[in-house]
């Protein structure tokens, strides 16, 4: 048996170190907010916190990140930033399908953390590699500035 600290609370799980973290949310823990992608860390969709920064979970072995903080999509609003990007993702509706958007939203909560008022190079920087197949890149644009702008 082993231990992940995911949103603040300790979880146990019993899955070999190799295994990568997103299946080990998904499939073990049960955590689906987390999706799959293209299992080659290049989509985004699987994007999750470790110690504050935005990692690709699909290639990520489960035994590199035991004594790590990890956040995910359903602990990313208890932070500060994670609640302004969420209220701009829905007040703005940013989503269209959403399946990329839990990705989306944690690297943008990531970069609005690290960098509270962002430019557009900042922004084009930290969503690089976020694909969203249905096309909403205006509206995640906006729906940061606007993240960015909440007091």
């Amino acid at each position: 048996m082993a231990t992940l600290k995911i949103n603040g609370e300790t979880k146990d799980f019993d899955a070999p170190d190799d295994m990568p973290l997103l299946w080990v949310l998904r499939d073990v823990l049960g955590m689906t907010g987390t999706k799959y992608g293209c299992g080659i860390a290049q989509c985004g969709a699987c994007t999750v916190h470790l110690d504050g920064q935005p990692v690709r979970s699909c290639l990520l072995p489960v035994g590199e990140v035991r004594d790590r903080a990890i956040t995910t999509i359903e602990g990313v609003g208890a932070t500060a930033a994670g609640a302004k990007v969420q209220k701009a993702w829905l007040d703005l509706e940013v989503i269209q399908c959403g399946y990329c958007q839990s990705g989306q939203i944690m690297s943008a909560a990531a970069l609005l953390a690290a960098t509270p008022n962002p430019d557009d190079a900042d922004i084009d920087a930290a969503m690089a590699g976020n694909i969203c197949r249905c096309g909403t890149y205006v509206r995640i644009r906006a729906a940061i500035k606007r993240a960015a702008s909440e007091a």
